[in-house]
């Protein structure tokens, strides 16, 4: 499986504002400074992401975005569906015959297509937050990162 590039900024965008820990809004250029994304490309990211309930915008001098739900509440899935992000389907196997193989074929397709589904939707933000921090430690890299 392989994001799309809406899918991967996205990701970027919200693993770089759950490293706030203080819950204070960060400038769209920050974050794009931070992850080396352009900035009116992330703003329009962002804009569908607050749209979904996933970040909140915040006005003023000191405004930006921040998580609206706490990272274990956020998931792949969402984050993925807000910005028009699909995971191709499976390959379509139909029947062709009345060969029980052709059926167990396609059942196993489409039972894997579902799990492929239930799967986006049980991994959290906070989940790749952790991945993303092992990751970079078992490289050998401090905890301050950039995703």
């Amino acid at each position: 499986m392989k994001l799309t590039t809406r899918g991967h900024y996205s990701v970027k965008a919200l693993l770089d504002l759950r490293l706030q820990r203080s819950g204070q809004p960060v400038s769209v250029s920050t974050i794009a400074q931070r992850q080396a994304l352009p900035v009116p490309y992330l703003e329009k990211l962002l804009i569908d992401l607050r749209r979904a309930g996933l970040v909140e915008s915040v006005r003023g001098s000191q405004g930006g975005y921040r998580l609206a739900r706490a990272p274990d509440q956020i998931f792949l899935g969402e984050i993925l569906a807000a910005v028009g992000d699909r995971v191709p389907p499976l390959p379509r196997h139909r029947a062709q015959t009345d060969q029980v193989e052709d059926w167990v074929t396609l059942a196993v397709w489409q039972r894997l297509s579902q799990k492929l589904q239930e799967a986006l939707y049980s991994i959290s933000l906070e989940d790749l937050y952790y991945d993303a921090r092992s990751w970079r430690a078992a490289q050998g890299d401090d905890t301050n990162f950039v995703v």
